[in-house]
């Protein structure tokens, strides 16, 4: 019967279908590939939303550190501060694949314990090609940035040059406009008091610590003592003497008495080596750490210990004249002493709550020419050199200038390079004017933010 037939022949055909095993890893490939396409779709959806968050981050890094230096600066209000900050991230962030972006800045005031800060947070959402098939057409992401400043409290000791050479072409005005600008530039940043500590090192051949310290057990009057003395002598005519004693010609002495102390104009002069390149502690009991006193004529204005007095930084600036043969070693060997916490200048303790950062700033417009021992500049810079790389090893960071206005110019300072904390804080400037610009360079340098997420 037909009917049979057929039924037969489809009974058949399904036996041999249940039974046929060719094609299987065509099938299995075509299953298994739903699941595979949908997991490397997802990667590439989700690499397209870690792209557009990490450029995110970025953007909003440098936006709370631009809104933060300009609400340091005082160019901006804390109402103007949302708009800044939408101005400076529309500038930055170009992601494409971003979509429904949205920031928001808000600022905290300082407190007894920590600074001012600046936190901008932003969101946004990439569309997904692959994931939307699975139920997620797009994937949200946020991230943010925090720009802090005020939580890092500066100390900076500014040693200058005053030898004569600083009186030619305008180098001392300069240097004064220069000096008093970073004053105004460093105590803008500082909102309490203690924030920004100033010193400041006149220096020439010696340096000027003071008269009124005659009376202080971390001075040694040894040499001033053989220098500045009175002498009389007894009956016999007349005679020499010298420490006081000796003979008068005829039979007769001389008796000599140092000079008060009083008297002296409070220049000191390098300490014993190698004390000259630390900054150990004065000692009455051992005399080679204490501070050698010198009656020189050409003592620069006594230095300043570090201050907030902005006023008062600022009068000595005005009062420098320019005298006298260079020792860069003194002045900066007395520019660490001032960030010192030890006699002789006595530096505040440092609040554990803050992180400090302590600088110098060493200025020169010339070659090294005389210390206590030497009148070459080799021998003195091998001297600097050695002070230099022991106050960087203890954490100082040191700027240097060297103001090079001659005609014919000195050569580059080595000894001044060297000094340097790096390439970047070594400057050489060719006209007094370009004295501002370097300090203001320092100041922004000294002054930068730091980003803390």
């Amino acid at each position: 019967m037909p009917g049979a037939s057929i039924t037969r022949h489809i009974s058949a055909a399904a036996r041999r279908f249940v039974g046929a095993n060719q094609g299987n890893i065509a099938v299995i490939f075509a299953i298994a590939c739903v699941p595979l396409i949908s997991f490397i779709g997802a990667a590439i959806d989700y690499s397209r939303a870690n792209k557009a968050r990490s450029s995110m981050q970025a953007a909003l890094d440098s936006t709370a550190l631009m809104v933060a230096k300009d609400m340091s600066q005082g160019l901006i209000t804390t109402s103007q501060i949302n708009a800044t900050a939408q101005s400076y991230f529309a500038a930055l962030y170009t992601d494409k694949d971003a979509q429904s972006v949205t920031i928001s800045a808000t600022y905290s005031a300082p407190n007894s314990s920590t600074g001012s800060t600046i936190q901008v947070n932003g969101s946004g959402s990439v569309t997904t090609d692959f994931m939307k098939v699975a139920g997620f057409p797009h994937l949200d992401f946020n991230t943010g940035s925090t720009a802090a400043w005020g939580s890092v409290r500066m100390r900076v000791a500014m040693a200058l040059d005053n030898t004569g050479s600083m009186g030619m072409d305008g180098k001392m005005p300069a240097l004064q406009t220069a000096s008093k600008n970073l004053i105004d530039q460093l105590s803008a940043l500082a909102k309490n008091p203690g924030d920004i500590y100033i010193s400041i090192v006149p220096f020439a051949k010696d340096v000027n610590v003071g008269a009124s310290n005659y009376n202080q057990s971390w001075i040694d009057w040894t040499a001033w003592d053989a220098a500045n003395q009175t002498c009389s002598s007894s009956s016999g005519g007349g005679g020499n003497g010298k420490n006081g004693k000796g003979n008068g010609g005829g039979g007769g002495s001389v008796t000599c008495t140092p000079n008060n102390h009083n008297t002296w104009n409070g220049c000191v002069w390098d300490r014993d080596q190698n004390n000259d390149t630390l900054i150990t502690a004065p000692v009455a009991s051992d005399s080679s750490t204490l501070f050698p006193a010198e009656q020189w004529s050409a003592c620069p204005i006594a230095l300043m210990p570090l201050s907030y007095n902005w006023t008062g930084l600022k009068s000595l600036v005005d009062s420098m004249t320019p005298n006298g043969n260079t020792n860069q070693a003194i002045g900066m060997a007395w520019a660490w002493q001032s960030l010192a916490q030890t006699s002789p200048l006595n530096a505040p303790a440092k609040d554990p709550n803050y992180t400090y950062k302590d600088a110098i700033i060493l200025l020169s417009d010339g070659l090294n020419t005389q210390d206590r021992w030497y009148s070459d500049a080799a021998s003195i810079d091998a001297r600097q050199k050695i002070l230099c790389d022991n106050a960087k090893a203890a954490g100082i960071t040191i700027y240097t200038i060297q103001v090079n206005t001659g005609s014919p110019a000195d050569p580059t300072s080595a000894v001044l390079q060297y000094c340097a904390s790096g390439a970047d804080k070594f400057y050489l400037i060719t006209t007094a004017s370009q004295t501002v610009t370097a300090f203001n360079s320092i100041g922004t340098s000294l002054s930068k933010l730091r980003v803390a997420r």
